[in-house]
């Protein structure tokens, strides 16, 4: 069985736009939040900024925990391929440079670059699914349990 991971996310918001990572897979294109695994000893605020480096090639400051979202692919529409279970703590960020894809050491499985999208969008397939509208609506629960 495998164990439960943390994963430490950025949100990331200018002219009200997400700053996101862009994936590819049969479906076609969709979005993710730049972040990622919590390794050993590394605290969540040192795992989000190393990510932001590796996926954007940027550094951020981060500010406050936003959401917390429990993730059981088992319960979702990629059930038969994915049976992780990772607990999401996603951090409102301010980016201190400009993203560069080219200074990015180290891009995530799948992702074929970085995008801003508009926090206004129904047409983008982004995940959590409630993601955009949670946040344009300034939702205040913190957590949100097993969603996507």
């Amino acid at each position: 069985m495998k164990p439960i991971r943390n994963s430490v996310k950025a949100i990331i918001i200018k002219n009200n736009c997400l700053l996101c990572i862009r994936k590819v897979d049969e479906l076609g294109v969709y979005y993710l939040l730049p972040g990622g695994g919590q390794d050993r000893n590394e605290t969540f605020i040192e795992t989000v900024t190393r990510e932001c480096l590796e996926e954007l090639g940027a550094p951020v400051q981060v500010g406050r925990l936003r959401y917390i979202r429990e993730y059981i692919g088992e319960n979702h529409e990629f059930c038969a391929t994915d049976h992780n279970h990772q607990i999401e703590f996603m951090f409102e960020c301010l980016l201190l440079a400009d993203p560069d894809p080219q200074q990015a050491s180290h891009y995530d499985e799948g992702q074929d670059g970085i995008e801003w999208v508009s926090l206004d969008s129904q047409t983008h397939r982004v995940y959590p699914k409630v993601l955009l509208e949670r946040i344009r609506q300034g939702y205040a629960e913190v957590y949100w349990g097993d969603i996507n």
